[in-house]
């Protein structure tokens, strides 16, 4: 988008949006952190006032990451 390539600027967008979306279904940082997570860039503890990610979400962010490109 800064080299004015706006149509390639809306693929990349229309492409991160699923994964922008998946990554606020619940409070933001759980599903940021469960993503990263599956990433191994982080371990799986995370301290209070977090919870889990709901495991109904699991199988819906994994999805836009893997749309994403990202896992």
């Amino acid at each position: 988008a800064l080299q004015g390539d706006k149509a390639e600027a809306k693929r990349i967008d229309n492409t991160l949006k699923p994964l922008h979306k998946a990554l606020f279904l619940e409070s933001n940082p759980i599903p940021v952190k469960w993503a990263v997570q599956q990433l191994d860039l982080i371990g799986p503890g995370i301290r209070l006032p977090l919870t889990p990610l709901a495991a109904q979400y699991h199988e819906q962010v994994r999805t836009a990451m893997q749309q994403a490109g990202v896992l």
